[in-house]
């Protein structure tokens, strides 16, 4: 059975890209090329929430992700969230993910409504769905990150 795992963090620095890149650090992605994928899980597929990723691979490769990523200049809050559901008997499955300048509540209200409307569009049982949150405070004059990623297996040659 193949596993997807769902990594977390929220950071500051000086610049958009550098509390981005600090945000993926705390997720422990930060050294691989990431390639975003629309939001289905492949059936007989384990998804564990671990927080921080193990290694995954030599440094530079490709990971697929799907991703949700919210950045914001202080003050203010960036919150992103990841909600999943997969089908009963190991069947196939769904991310859904929303990010943006809003408290945890709403983000986490939002991913929820988003992924409810993707099990009605499909003939699917589905289990209970599970969400992972990330909400982070921007102080004034520096930019804050928040991203929470599915991550899909190990990491793979990009050339």
């Amino acid at each position: 059975m193949s596993t997807i795992r769902v990594v977390w963090g929220t950071a500051s620095g000086p610049t958009a890209m550098s509390s981005y890149d600090a945000a993926l650090a705390e997720a422990g992605v930060e050294n691989y090329n990431l390639v975003s994928v629309s939001s289905v899980i492949p059936a007989e597929t384990y998804v564990e929430a671990v927080g921080t990723a193990p290694d995954l691979g030599p440094a530079g490769e490709r990971l697929t992700v799907v991703e949700a990523r919210a950045t914001t200049a202080g003050p203010g809050r960036a919150s992103a969230a990841l909600a999943w559901s997969q089908s009963v008997d190991d069947g196939p499955g769904l991310f859904y993910e929303t990010s943006g300048e809003m408290d945890r509540e709403d983000v986490e209200r939002r991913v929820r409504e988003g992924l409810a409307a993707g099990q009605d569009l499909r003939d699917w049982e589905f289990t209970e769905p599970r969400v992972a949150v990330e909400s982070h405070q921007a102080d004034s004059g520096r930019y804050t990150t928040a991203v929470v990623l599915a991550v899909y297996g190990e990491s793979e040659p990009i050339l």
